[in-house]
């Protein structure tokens, strides 16, 4: 461990002007070839427009240090290991949505900033959303307090502090540190001759909330890449954040999306030169030239380990912010990783006696049925195709708050992409009124199941089980004794009733019962009903009928 930097990346997100690139351009001592936006575009227009990467160090905590085994030596002065958070600043702007979700999806712990003056604003909100959905730790810094009147200072701060606090009371972030500082004093036009108010004291509180999360180096290599350039002479090179494995010096890697496999000639972290890297490392790859225009951003991984997808299997969670349903059929901005493409969406559920099952996150069951969903089933939620006047169970259960627990869709992209399985997937109404204030995050989940083949649709979904239930209503023509009714009207003279016995019916009065045969020839049936007590014979009755759908029309 002597003379290693662990290293933990922190993303920096929150409203455009609210000082985000200040803020890490004052934390930074060491800083990327894509950081402070460097890109002209960016310093002709003044805003963030692409992912800044940057970084500072301190000495390890001890509390972050393995366990020493037995009479360690002291580690040579200079060689202590040192904690490097790696700061990837996210623009603010809500065009540049996209790019913040790619951000958000390589970070360990989030800190949302905060204009002081101003306080939560739309992006600021959104930027909230992502954090709960791609990280579990956050800080929130109240940003620009030096155009705070000095008389009245402490006393704002306190009260966006106490707005603050109950904004995150009904996240996963309750009772997260929120922390005052000023960036830039002056603003960006000012003289740098004034010093930063509140950095030592971040810097502090970071150390203190930064908990490194398990790094595996098993497993095959996969980097998100979110920078790519040239070097004459030297080849070309590509920065980004490792999302699994290791790779090292010599190694071949593939780039999926251009099929070209190449040799590693060389890796830095930030201007240092390693000859290897773990998972969560921030690293930039050199390797045989290729046009790095081919390649602004995607994934890079060991060769023959990433697949291209035409559709996914994906459990969802519906972002309760979204203010619109999520119908069946409706299209969807989906983002994988620096990838948005748009895709139509399908959802459906277990069978309303499995909507309490736990909820698995690391494979999909082909051998289960499931239930077709004409939209997400949420709370208050009724399916577009029940006539609310039935006594349908299913949807007494999503009216009443029962809704499954575990919900899944078929997503099919309207161009193939590649991508890792169980990565996040998030669905966006991005094309929405960038000025409304709402809520453009839909839902997310993982991806379970990657569908390769292009004729899907024939090769794989046929073995996809999901059913759609539809109704039928009969008449209660007598009762036969105290366990059996005669029902007609349910079927035609020539449907073959034996398909249907064993399956449920419901009657009008409250009995539940089960088909049990056909009755003649006319189409008539007999219902076996427990404990049942004669009534009005002109009861309606109605029993569900399933058919097989393979697929969204």
């Amino acid at each position: 461990m002597a003379g290693r930097r662990v290293n933990v990346n922190v993303g920096v997100l929150g409203h455009i002007d609210s000082g985000k690139t200040a803020l890490a351009r004052a934390l930074s001592t060491t800083a990327s070839t894509a950081a402070f936006d460097k890109q002209p575009q960016s310093r002709e227009r003044g805003i963030t427009l692409d992912l800044g990467f940057s970084c500072f160090s301190v000495p390890l905590p001890a509390r972050l240090r393995p366990a020493p085994l037995g009479a360690e030596p002291e580690p040579e002065p200079g060689a202590e290991p040192r904690l490097q958070v790696t700061l990837v600043d996210c623009p603010g702007h809500a065009s540049l949505i996209r790019t913040i979700i790619g951000g958000a999806q390589i970070i360990d712990l989030m800190m949302l900033v905060i204009d002081v003056t101003k306080g939560m604003q739309t992006q600021s909100a959104e930027c909230l959303v992502i954090g709960q959905i791609a990280c579990q730790k956050l800080v929130v810094v109240l940003n620009k307090i030096d155009l705070l009147p000095e008389g009245k200072r402490q006393a704002a701060i306190d009260k966006m502090t106490k707005k603050m606090q109950k904004t995150l009371e009904n996240t996963k972030f309750r009772g997260a540190p929120i922390i005052p500082v000023a960036a830039r004093p002056g603003g960006p036009d000012a003289p740098e001759t004034e010093a930063p108010q509140g950095i030592a004291e971040l810097i502090e509180l970071l150390t203190s909330q930064i908990s490194i999360p398990r790094r595996d180096p098993s497993g095959p290599f996969l980097m998100s890449v979110d920078h790519c350039f040239s070097i004459k002479g030297q080849g070309t090179v590509m920065t980004g954040t490792i999302l699994s494995g290791s790779v090292s010096l010599g190694d071949s890697v593939e780039i999926p999306t251009l099929k070209v496999v190449r040799k590693v000639k060389s890796m830095q972290m930030f201007h240092t030169p390693v000859t290897s890297a773990v998972q969560g490392d921030r690293l930039g790859i050199c390797v045989t030239q290729f046009d790095p225009k081919l390649l602004e951003r995607g994934l890079v991984c060991a060769p023959e380990s990433l697949h291209t997808v035409h559709a996914a299997l994906v459990s969802v969670e519906k972002i309760p912010y979204f203010r619109g349903s999520l119908q069946t059929k409706a299209k969807f901005h989906i983002t994988v990783g620096h990838e948005t493409v748009m895709g139509r969406v399908m959802f459906f559920s277990p069978a309303p006696d499995s909507f309490d099952h736990e909820p698995v996150l690391d494979s999909f069951d082909f051998s289960q049925e499931y239930l077709f969903q004409e939209q997400y089933l949420c709370p208050g939620s009724v399916p577009a195709e029940t006539d609310r006047g039935e006594a349908d169970s299913r949807v007494g259960q999503a009216s009443e708050g029962r809704c499954p627990r575990q919900q899944w869709a078929l997503v099919e992209f309207e161009k193939p992409v590649t991508c890792p399985r169980l990565c996040l997937v998030i669905g966006s109404r991005l094309d929405a009124d960038i000025h409304a204030n709402t809520c453009r995050l839909a839902f997310h989940g993982v991806l379970l199941h990657g569908l390769e083949d292009k004729n899907y649709a024939e090769s794989a979904l046929p073995t996809l089980r999901v059913y759609k239930l539809k109704h039928k209503h009969g008449i209660v023509e007598r009762v036969m004794d105290d366990y059996s009714v005669i029902g007609r009207s349910l079927f035609k003279k020539e449907t073959n009733i034996q398909l249907f016995v064993g399956l449920k019916v419901h009657l009008s009065t409250g009995e539940l019962g089960v088909i049990a045969s056909a009755f003649g020839q006319s189409g008539k049936f007999k219902v076996h009903v427990p404990g049942l007590y004669p009534r009005d014979l002109k009861t309606y009755v109605h029993t569900k009928a399933c058919t097989r759908m393979f697929r969204a029309a």
